[in-house]
């Protein structure tokens, strides 16, 4: 089965994710593929728009493949290094590319799902949509440009989905601003039908085809989450949160508590850093450095281990407290690369 079908329809180019058994995760062959189409089309006359959606099944794009790269941390790195280098350029294109990109995030929207919608000018939820940047949970942090798309949400909602891994449907995708249309699953078909005969009119397009979307559950929290997520100091947070009084509270807690103090630590750094970052490149040369030295630590072996492999869901982090992650180590998870080993746009 081809991972990625790449066609020309109409006036678009079309790319649909076609790994339905692993809901669309990425490999490094599909990260290729969809390069290489991109940088064709950006040079074709005939091409107006992109369409980025998938084939079949449940699911738009559940992230990386995150077998692939916990095997090549355990052999040094090298293969998952250059999984997130070529990745990161992928996003990096799509999100300076020169014409329209219309993602179709409908299902689960995770990690590498989120590199590759996030990026795109119209970016379309539905009733399906599930977004999350689950990362801190298998030791990991939100990459693929996470840093600079939570970092600039409303209040602290990005500091929480950071930390959290909390999942967004489709209506609060749409609020927090994740998403910038909502439409009905069944009216997808003949939306896309209409793009690729007419892209020019895609804005019209898309505001004939608009669903009312439902209320969105996380603006009720926002108050809360803007409380106690308020500090770029992991242990600032806990203590919040373990104070309060209330249910919720409690919830986000104990959430956290199952999560790598390590990469929760770096993640509350990344998007407060990105803030300083003058452009989008800059934040995945940030990104790109964070990777490169997390992949090889122990949480995210563990992290992987745990979750996906033995699922006994009961990962052992090292350090096992927040207050063990030190400055000193978070400051060289942050630190620049030698000059050859430096991430690049293409």
């Amino acid at each position: 089965m081809t991972e990625i079908i790449t066609r020309r329809e109409g006036k678009v180019g079309w790319i649909s994710l076609n790994r339905p058994k692993a809901i669309h995760a990425l490999t490094l062959d599909m990260v290729h593929a969809m390069t290489a189409a991109l940088m064709e089309w950006r040079s074709d006359d005939a091409v107006e728009a992109i369409i980025i959606d998938h084939a079949e099944g449940r699911g738009f794009c559940a992230g990386g493949d995150i077998a692939f790269l916990r095997e090549s941390a355990l052999e040094g790195g090298e293969a998952g290094r250059r999984f997130f280098h070529d990745e990161y350029q992928l996003n990096h294109l799509l999100f300076t590319y020169p014409k329209p990109v219309i993602a179709f995030m409908d299902g689960i929207t995770m990690g590498g799902g989120v590199g590759i919608s996030q990026p795109a000018a119209y970016r379309i939820a539905t009733e399906n949509t599930r977004f999350a940047m689950p990362e801190t949970g298998i030791g990991l942090f939100p990459d693929v440009g996470g840093g600079w798309y939570l970092s600039r949400l409303s209040g602290r909602v990005g500091q929480y989905l950071a930390l959290t891994g909390g999942r967004l449907d489709g209506a609060e995708c749409l609020a927090v601003g994740l998403a910038n249309s909502y439409l009905a699953s069944e009216s997808l078909g003949d939306v896309k039908a209409s793009i690729a005969a007419k892209p020019s009119d895609i804005d019209s397009i898309l505001d004939k085809a608009a669903a009312a979307a439902p209320a969105a559950k996380i603006v009720e929290k926002s108050n809360d989450i803007g409380a106690l997520f308020a500090s770029d100091r992991y242990e600032d947070i806990l203590a919040a949160l373990s104070n309060s009084s209330s249910e919720w509270a409690s919830q986000q807690l104990q959430t956290l508590q199952a999560k790598s103090p390590q990469t929760c630590k770096v993640a509350l750094r990344q998007l407060a850093d990105s803030l300083n970052c003058a452009d989008f490149a800059a934040n995945m040369v940030m990104e790109y450095r964070i990777a490169s030295r997390v992949l090889t630590r122990p949480d995210f072996i563990e992290g992987v281990r745990a979750v996906i492999v033995d699922k006994d869901n009961a990962p052992q982090w090292n350090p096992s407290t927040p207050e063990g992650v030190t400055d000193e180590l978070i400051d060289s998870i942050f630190a620049p690369l030698l000059p050859q080993e430096e991430w690049k746009p293409l």
